[in-house]
């Protein structure tokens, strides 16, 4: 009797089965992946790798080059101060190099604009300063002035590659000055300002780098 009840629960069993669609068989006895258990969520790719900035030149082979350009001028030991006090020239070429020569002379320029301004106006002595020579000192802030401009425009001549231009730009920047000092010996000899003196001075030798600098950029332009 047991066995008649097992075998009839057996034929039940195997037509309930036959009864249920494949699909079913086939979810029920299809191990799970990890894969979709996890969803269909993929990992972004790796970013790609930021190129390196273009390296600077070596320092070595700037300050090659300052030297080089320094030593054909006429004042090697003034260029080089003067280039090396600007951080840019460490990068530069050579017609970075004039333009760099060409700001600082501006800069003194603009110093012996003020200064001239300043001994006019008797800000650098408790002595009253007579009409004539406060006149005279006018007349020199104003040949600073243009000197300054003139330097400015030789810096655009440069950017532009005219270096033609530059140089008679920087060559009138540095003949400013002397209408000053000859100006003073006319009509106060014995009273032009040492400041203005050492000004001028300078202002023309910075000048004299600049050209020097230029005609060398010119040269190998040429």
């Amino acid at each position: 009797m047991a066995a008649t009840t097992n075998t009839t629960k057996a034929a039940l069993v195997l037509a309930l089965l036959a009864l249920l669609p494949p699909s079913i068989l086939g979810a029920r006895t299809r191990p799970s992946s990890p894969h979709h258990s996890q969803g269909h969520k993929r990992s972004p790719p790796p970013a790609s790798p930021t190129p390196p900035p273009p390296a600077p030149a070596a320092p070595s082979e700037a300050a090659g080059l300052v030297h080089a350009t320094c030593n054909s001028t006429a004042y090697y030991d003034l260029c080089m101060s003067t280039l090396g006090a600007d951080p840019s020239s460490a990068t530069a070429d050579v017609r970075g190099l004039s333009s760099i020569a060409v700001s600082a002379a501006a800069v003194n320029a603009s110093g012996g604009a003020a200064t001239a301004v300043a001994l006019a106006t008797g800000g650098n002595t408790t002595t009253a300063v007579d009409g004539t020579v406060q006149a005279l000192l006018r007349t020199c802030a104003t040949k600073y002035g243009e000197a300054r401009d003139a330097l400015s425009a030789a810096r655009d001549s440069i950017a532009q590659q005219d270096y033609d231009y530059a140089s008679v730009h920087v060559s009138a920047a540095a003949e400013y000055p002397q209408v000053c000092r000859v100006l003073f010996q006319r009509q106060r000899p014995g009273e032009y300002p040492p400041e203005l003196a050492a000004r001028e001075e300078t202002l023309r030798r910075l000048c004299t780098v600049a050209l020097d600098i230029i005609t060398l950029l010119s040269n190998k332009t040429n």
